[in-house]
């Protein structure tokens, strides 16, 4: 579709053009919610790497139906196209599957009326714009984290999914994972004591040298993968995976895993749907190439409660909670001391956590009831502010005070102005 034409325009001409395949599912409900005995059809954004893992998982939930795939890279989309043919192949036989249909503009894909919601896994400078479009458009958001790619982007997008009373998921899958839950949950019922400081381990970011511009590879839309993002030369390090080193697309291993580890960290400390109120640090950054994410770091939150959060780089990977009688550490495994908090019964008066067994599943379930996802928006968007403010401090080296109720520095013009990033024309969220 033409860059020019306005999202809005683009969705009340399509819908208006669009031949549904299917009736939505939450044609059959009341209030937006949708009938529990209906197939949630879905559509796919951004099917490499996380995105094909996630389509994977929904194709293994009986209640979604794929009937749509997107991506700028044709070899991605034609691949996940395969796979939702393959399978379906094999498995559907009831004949209310009539196809999947492949899409390079994500506007497309949320213009169609037939879809109840959609899958997003994009570079992060896609998430917020794709996801607004798509709340707009009346559609539940499953969306990899991290959610947004500034603190700006990503308070507009919870504003408007509980405007739009729609529902998302973000794709921190880890609290959909059982030792996490109980280490959490130890935690919150205070079998460590009392907390006094979380350690967030992340590893140690990559750095590139410079690279000579590249002829784009045939089937590639680079302009439609750059987007909101400024204009630059194409190199293959640019794209896909590596996007993540590059400040224009995301903000390193601070925004890629630290959305995970310093998530958890919130959950356990109970200010999921707060933050910090100051942080310092520092980090190294590499002195030239093609990457400029910080490589090393270290940074230190405090809470009102006083409760310290130091996230770095380590050759391990992980969240410890350090209380007064003891310490639990977890990612995909757990470890605790003393150890008999491994084996420890949370009882029924205590602190029980959102238990999700199966994140997708989570999300599907949601769509049904209308109830909020282990992951919801603003939860996903206070946790990867967490990281965003943390890359403020590395940026212009210095403590900085936080007032997480307002969403800013206060009394720091400087630091403020980092808080959002422009977009290239016509994009704008």
């Amino acid at each position: 579709m033409p860059h020019h034409m306005s999202r809005r325009r683009f969705l009340g001409a399509s819908a208006a053009l669009a031949a549904p395949l299917f009736v939505p599912a939450r044609a059959l409900g009341r209030n937006g919610a949708v009938a529990p005995s209906a197939r949630i059809v879905m559509g796919a954004i951004g099917l490499n790497g996380m995105g094909t893992s996630d389509l994977r998982s929904f194709l293994g939930c009986p209640e979604a139906m794929v009937v749509a795939v997107c991506d700028v890279d044709r070899a991605h989309r034609l691949r996940a196209r395969r796979l939702v043919e393959d399978f379906y192949g094999r498995t559907e036989t009831s004949g209310a599957w009539q196809g999947c249909r492949d899409y390079n503009d994500f506007r497309e894909v949320v213009a169609r009326t037939d879809l109840d919601a959609v899958l997003i896994a994009t570079p992060d400078h896609w998430h917020v714009p794709i996801a607004l479009a798509a709340v707009q458009a009346g559609k539940d958001v499953y969306c990899e984290k991290p959610i947004s790619r500034t603190v700006r982007e990503g308070r507009i997008l919870a504003d408007a999914v509980a405007r739009h009373g729609r529902i998302l998921q973000v794709g921190s899958q880890l609290r959909s994972t059982r030792n996490v839950r109980h280490a959490c949950e130890l935690v919150r019922n205070g079998r460590i004591g009392r907390l006094h400081a979380i350690h967030t381990f992340l590893p140690f970011g990559p750095t590139s040298p410079l690279r000579a511009p590249e002829p784009v590879p045939e089937g590639l839309d680079y302009e439609m993968w750059l987007g909101p993002a400024p204009w630059a030369p194409y190199t293959t390090d640019r794209c896909h995976y590596s996007f993540r080193w590059i400040s224009d697309y995301s903000g390193g291993n601070l925004t890629d895993l630290g959305a995970h580890d310093n998530d958890i960290a919130q959950w356990g400390h109970g200010s999921e749907y707060s933050g910090p109120i100051e942080v310092e640090g520092e980090g190294e950054f590499p002195p030239d190439g093609l990457f400029n994410t910080a490589t090393r770091f270290q940074l230190r939150y405090r809470y009102a409660d006083g409760v310290e959060l130091i996230c770095s780089t380590a050759r391990v990977q992980g969240v410890r909670f350090q209380g007064s009688e003891g310490w639990v550490y977890v990612r995909s495994a757990i470890d605790a001391e003393p150890k008999s908090l491994l084996t420890t019964v949370i009882g029924p008066g205590e602190v029980h956590l959102y238990d999700s067994p199966h994140h997708q599943q989570n999300f599907l379930d949601c769509v049904k009831s209308r109830r909020q996802p282990i992951a919801p928006v603003e939860v996903g968007h206070r946790s990867i502010t967490i990281c965003h403010i943390g890359n403020i401090c590395l940026k212009l080296g210095r403590k900085l005070r936080w007032d997480p109720e307002r969403e800013e520095f206060p009394g720091d013009d400087e630091a403020n102005r980092l808080l959002a990033a422009p977009m290239r024309a016509p994009w704008n969220v």
